[in-house]
């Protein structure tokens, strides 16, 4: 088994350790396999959140309560801790280092976590930091992918939305060089196209990938399309926000220009870029992505407490 200790960004994942994680994950959907480990009983993960969670947070509570440890934690890090009393992020995470085994924060600024585990004595996990990086929700996107489709070798992923501010797509793109022949097209509008530092990066490992603001011409190639949310939260002026909102929406019509094994993927939440009706079409996965989200977390805390043992 390859070792984790802190989990910052895509970039640190290679091939093998993601298959570990993807057998252990799969594991982890046995309910039999809950509560067994003896090692966890004394074990304590602490939830830091200066950002708005309720997938990423409750499912880490979920992975560590399943798991057999304990949780304690904040939802608002920002207003109920000591950093409204002008604490530094770093004395925060050394003090809450001695009081936990491992640390799942999310913050709002880029590069928090790579700080946070610069003084931290614990594994930190990062679970967002601004409009940078999402590793876990990535983790659990590829997960879904591999169920859905039976590899990721050779897919075509269509991601749409917002590529600038969206830190599950950064994440993503880069994990996703772990693997052979992919294609990713990028669709958004030119206001919050990917930024260079991701096409960099792609370029610089081999990756085919093309940018458009046409949907429609990139959907009957993708194999997946994975939906983002136009995140009104991190536009520098609601001017900008208008440029994009309602440009791309997933619904019974698109449904009928897509292909029949086209599965659709979404980190959510949404904010009516897929309509409800798609809700019950075979291809819309979203919501079983979610729930793999438990299961790829059990498997990512279980790796980095054994590092940490």
């Amino acid at each position: 088994m390859t070792s984790l200790y802190h989990v910052l960004g895509a970039k640190q994942f290679d091939r093998v350790t993601l298959e570990e994680l993807f057998t252990a994950a799969s594991r982890m959907e046995d309910p039999k396999n809950w509560n067994r480990n003896p090692y966890y009983f004394n074990k304590i993960m602490t939830t830091l959140f200066f950002e708005a969670s309720t997938r990423t947070r409750l499912s880490f509570d979920s992975a560590m309560n399943r798991l057999g440890g304990r949780v304690m934690g904040t939802e608002n890090a920002a207003q109920f801790s000591s950093t409204i009393k002008g604490e530094t992020l770093e004395d925060t995470i050394r003090i809450v280092s001695g009081y936990s085994d491992v640390i799942v924060m999310r913050h709002t600024d880029i590069g928090a976590a790579e700080r946070a585990a610069s003084v931290a004595s614990v594994p930190i996990i990062n679970a967002g930091d601004g409009a940078g990086e999402h590793p876990t929700q990535a983790l659990l996107d590829l997960y879904s992918i591999q169920k859905e489709r039976g590899s990721i070798d050779g897919l075509s992923i269509a991601m749409i939305g917002d590529l600038a501010y969206g830190r599950t797509v950064h994440s993503l793109s880069y994990m996703l060089t772990n693997f052979k022949d992919i294609k990713i097209y990028f669709v958004s509008p030119e206001n919050v196209a990917l930024p260079p530092y991701v096409r960099h990066y792609l370029e610089e490992k081999g990756v085919a990938f093309a940018e458009t603001e046409n949907l429609m011409e990139v959907l009957e190639k993708s194999d997946v399309l994975y939906q983002t949310r136009i995140q009104k939260e991190r536009f520098p002026s609601v001017e900008e926000y208008r440029k994009t909102e309602g440009r791309y929406i997933i619904d019974r019509d698109l449904l009928a220009s897509m292909r029949k094994d086209t599965i659709i993927l979404h980190p959510l939440p949404r904010a009516g870029e897929i309509s409800v009706e798609v809700d019950q079409d075979p291809r819309a996965a979203y919501f079983r992505q979610a729930q793999n989200g438990l299961y790829i977390r059990m498997a990512l805390i279980e790796k980095c407490l054994a590092g940490n043992r």
